[in-house]
């Protein structure tokens, strides 16, 4: 199923500098796997080495935050979009 996958600015390096790419997988896990083929080194920016999702990384199917719902096994229908947003922090 292809999705819409929109990428931060700091991540763009791996796509080549797209701010958006189009992915394929019926959840987020296989998602980020096809991600990970077409655009290598990028999944280990998204996930940390336990393999979830990274503290400061929020992902999004639709509009809601995967952490509120299944996690890597969200569902990711065909013409979803999906957004990784890095957590901003200061002070």
């Amino acid at each position: 199923m292809s999705v819409s996958v929109r990428i931060p600015t700091i991540l763009r390096t791996y796509t080549g500098g797209e701010s958006e790419v189009v992915a394929e997988g019926a959840d987020l896990g296989d998602v980020l796997d096809n991600l990970e083929s077409n655009h290598p080194g990028i999944k280990a920016r998204v996930l940390d080495d336990g393999g979830d999702i990274r503290r400061f990384v929020n992902v999004y199917v639709g509009n809601d935050d995967v952490r509120f719902l299944d996690g890597l096994g969200t569902a990711t229908p065909a013409g979803t979009s999906i957004s990784i947003i890095p957590a901003v922090a200061g002070g």
